[in-house]
């Protein structure tokens, strides 16, 4: 908030001209946006309110200037002011996000206007955490940004800072002028399909951009890691369900990035005290119960998707059907099976991760239902949820898919005291199917 105060002197003939004096005073008023600016020409009108108090008429320059009244309405006004800003969290040249406080955690949310970023940010300020998100809004969406900061616009609660995780002096900057506890690693491109298409963008944006973070943690003294893996570090394994003893073989890069990433964090786990817990989670579907959230993925990016996402296309009349690619795998239907695993469970792991994250240890996780459903489940599910009579089309395979993914849940749940209890899949995909319907365009129709 600004407040401008000018003070008038209308017999100024000594001065040659009026003499205005002000007093800008910018204090914190809630949560706080970082995104790159243009700076203002001088020849720009200013946005600031303007006080003129002189309580003398302008067009009479030879009556006396009552300068004890004057003098004693600037006082009273600075005074008033000074109590203001000790109110407010930035008093002192410093944001509270800049400090550590007793009682407060403060976590780095990177890709936190992401699907699972967005809600793993609304849980963490539910569960009255204070929150940065880091994005550069490639898959994000500021939508969802602007969601949380209605949500939660007390001061000192959530911030967003728009930066990209490949550029380590940016990243380093962010660490330098924030206190952060711990960091919860999202950010990453996700698609299986693009992956074998753009091998190298993945290796930089997982592999790469998480060696910039473990850096900039370290110089900064950032001892707690959550990070989000994924179930493809594990490729195509001979026996399921999947364990965290499983072989780690993934078959495509975007498996194989993130397990280079794992292995990053655990050589350095070794020695630097961290606390870490790795979270490899399955095939994520859902949204927000209360519908404040939801999947809005780019337009040009449908094609690689989730398979919930091109459901509702088809059953909206975006595109004239669902394409499943494969129906000649070694299961019961001849289609891909996959464990589906809701978003709303998924975020409670990451934060029960948190709690329980221990310096000098490592957790490592399966995040799933440990139920298998095969993609012919799945389309009966999504025309169930969203009542409308979907057309499949039936393909080839898609290069980098596995046949039969599922996990083993009970260490996780023995460990982390986690059960994944939105298991049904109708029910998933009707809550997500009705944030689709209330947003057709996304974050871009609230």
């Amino acid at each position: 908030m600004f407040l401008k105060i000018i003070i008038a002197d209308t017999d100024s003939q000594v001065r040659g001209g009026r003499e205005e004096v002000e007093f800008l005073f910018c204090f914190l008023c809630g949560g706080r946006t970082h995104m790159p600016t243009t700076p203002r020409s001088r020849s720009q009108a200013r946005t600031t309110r303007s006080w003129i108090l002189s309580g003398m008429d302008f067009g009479d320059a030879r009556r006396k200037p009552n300068f004890a009244g004057k003098v004693a309405v600037v006082v009273a006004l600075t005074v008033m002011c000074i109590l203001v800003l000790k109110q407010s969290p930035g008093f002192g040249g410093t944001s509270v996000f800049s400090r550590h406080e007793t009682g407060v955690t403060h976590v780095l949310v990177t890709g936190g206007a992401g699907y699972i970023g967005s809600h793993a940010t609304l849980r963490l300020l539910r569960d009255n955490y204070r929150v940065t998100i880091v994005d550069n809004l490639s898959r994000g969406n500021m939508g969802a940004v602007r969601v949380l900061q209605r949500l939660f616009p007390e001061p000192g609660r959530l911030q967003f800072i728009y930066t990209d995780l490949g550029d380590p002096k940016a990243v380093n900057k962010m660490f330098s002028e924030n206190a952060f506890d711990a960091v919860m690693h999202f950010a990453a491109v996700a698609y299986v399909g693009e992956s074998t298409q753009e091998p190298l963008r993945y290796y930089h944006n997982i592999t790469s951009n998480t060696l910039t973070v473990l850096e900039a943690m370290a110089a900064h003294n950032v001892k707690t890691l959550i990070y989000s893996s994924t179930c493809a570090t594990y490729g195509e394994p001979e026996t399921m369900p999947i364990t965290e003893t499983t072989p780690q073989i993934p078959i495509n890069p975007y498996g194989k990035a993130k397990k280079m990433s794992e292995d990053i964090i655990l050589d350095f786990s070794k020695n630097s005290k961290m606390a870490v817990m790795i979270l490899r989670y399955f095939n994520v579907i859902g949204s927000d119960p209360e519908g404040r959230l939801g999947e809005a993925p780019r337009p040009e990016l449908r094609e690689h998707g989730r398979i919930s996402g091109a459901c509702f296309d088809a059953a909206s009349g975006i595109i004239p059907g669902l394409k499943v690619r494969g129906t000649d795998y070694t299961t019961p239907d001849g289609t891909c099976v996959r464990d589906y695993i809701d978003v709303t469970d998924l975020v409670d792991a990451h934060v029960k991760a948190l709690g329980k994250a221990e310096p000098g240890k490592v957790g490592i996780y399966n995040v799933g239902t440990g139920q298998g459903r095969s993609v012919k489940e799945f389309v009966e599910a999504c025309k169930a949820a969203t009542g409308a009579p979907i057309k499949v089309e039936y393909l080839d395979r898609r290069p980098g898919d596995y046949a039969e993914v599922y996990s083993n849940p009970s260490k996780i749940r023995d460990e982390l005291n986690w059960t994944a209890k939105r298991t049904d899949l109708r029910e998933s995909l009707a809550t997500a199917w009705k944030w689709q319907q209330t947003h057709p365009g996304g974050y871009g129709s609230t």
